[in-house]
């Protein structure tokens, strides 16, 4: 997605992950914000659910604090779930979730530090689909099958 320098939109992406207890899962989406970054010269961050840090609110702010007008928000994630249809969009502010004030969909966490930061920003968000199937990593598991070898 390059972008034209001409353009009178500032793009900003933001790239969702689960988050984690553990630095791996955040070291990982945060590997791949910096390729992208660097292979399309956007403003790109990262923002995670829970446990990890930046928030997805943060990493929004962050993004208009740096000037974005426009946030393209991509899920890190193969293939939607609550979180991708329900949990991201309403951190977003793009619904209201799934009506459940405890936040609690029955998989063993909570999200309930997670509105703690408001979004401050006042441009267009546009949430993505999640990586789904796709030939490109059917393509890295050959890599790694044949790695495996």
């Amino acid at each position: 997605m390059a972008t034209n320098s001409s353009s009178k939109t500032r793009i900003g992406v933001l790239l969702v992950g689960h988050g984690s207890r553990l630095p791996y899962g955040k070291d990982v989406v945060t590997q791949i914000a910096d390729m992208y970054r660097e292979d399309e010269g956007l403003l790109v961050e990262v923002g995670f659910m829970n446990m990890s840090k930046p928030s997805i609110p943060e990493a929004i702010n962050s993004l208009a604090q740096q000037g974005a007008e426009k946030i393209v928000v991509t899920p890190v994630f193969l293939a939607h779930g609550v979180h991708t249809t329900e949990d991201i969009p309403r951190i977003l502010g793009l619904n209201n979730g799934h009506g459940d004030s405890e936040h609690n969909h029955g998989h063993g966490h909570s999200h309930e530090d997670e509105n703690q930061v408001k979004i401050d920003f006042k441009g267009e968000i546009i949430y993505t689909e999640p990586l789904g199937a796709d030939r490109r990593i059917a393509a890295i598991i050959n890599d790694r099958v044949n790695d495996a070898l």
